[in-house]
């Protein structure tokens, strides 16, 4: 009787071990990819993160743009105007950026746009016959309609930049921190003298990649020092998008 009662006891063990190894493991679910730079993450993926931004992989006005083969026709020049009201500024993971007060505005071929915030790329997004620059500024306009203008400014390394340094004072050290600028950031103090452009029509160089964007991008470059541009690059990284084709655009000057 022993015997049969531990040969009924093994069987039983043995029933549950097999049990047990026949139940699948739950399944983990991985959080999905957020968009970046990383090698994951970044430009060439963009499109498989998420449907909303299939623009990156099947635009065809895609920016940003190599700038050379440009041609010369008759423009306005862009009426600025601007006041003091960069309050904020902000790394939100993917670029420092200043948030503006309302007000500031730029006027392109009769059309107004205000500007709502401008941001750092290290190095620059667009490039000149081929040419990186170490940083690269965008100023983001939109319209009542929601239409967005973008004014590129490519900065090389020189001499100090002062309103630079106003915002380095207030460096953002780690990404979601906010600090409220001690005085008012001046865009137009970043901007050349002379803001003839290039111009051409383009996307959002982020995702979604929205097409329909008016770009000008300055002709003329301003300077950074070298620990300045030390400065954005330490916490941003590379955070430029490659250029993408020009395809039938052109590129006026």
């Amino acid at each position: 009787m022993k015997r049969v009662l531990q040969i009924a006891v093994s069987a039983l063990l043995v029933a549950g071990m097999v049990g047990c190894a026949s139940k699948k493991a739950p399944e983990v679910k991985k959080a999905p990819l957020h968009w970046g730079y990383g090698e994951l993450n970044g430009p060439l993926h963009w499109a498989d993160l998420n449907p909303e931004y299939h623009m990156c992989k099947e635009g065809k006005n895609q920016s940003p743009v190599d700038i050379n083969n440009t041609r010369a026709i008759a423009k306005k020049h862009i009426r600025f105007r601007y006041f003091m009201g960069g309050e904020k500024i902000v790394y939100n993971g993917h670029a420092v950026e200043v948030e503006y007060l309302p007000g500031s505005l730029i006027t392109i071929d009769g059309h107004t746009f205000e500007l709502k915030q401008f941001h750092f790329h290290t190095p620059s997004e667009h490039t000149v016959e081929g040419k990186h620059f170490p940083m690269e500024v965008h100023f983001v306009h939109l319209d009542k309609n929601g239409n967005i203008a973008v004014l590129g400014l490519l900065i090389e390394e020189g001499a100090e930049n002062l309103e630079l340094a106003k915002l380095l004072s207030a460096f953002p050290l780690k990404e979601g921190e906010s600090k409220k600028l001690a005085r008012l950031a001046n865009a137009s103090a970043l901007m050349p003298m002379d803001v003839d452009y290039y111009r051409y029509n383009g996307s959002l160089t982020t995702p979604p990649c929205s097409e329909g964007v008016l770009w000008a991008v300055f002709k003329k470059r301003v300077t950074a020092s070298p620990a300045q541009i030390a400065a954005f690059s330490k916490i941003m990284g590379a955070n430029n998008r490659p250029v993408r084709p020009i395809n039938a655009r052109l590129i006026t000057k």
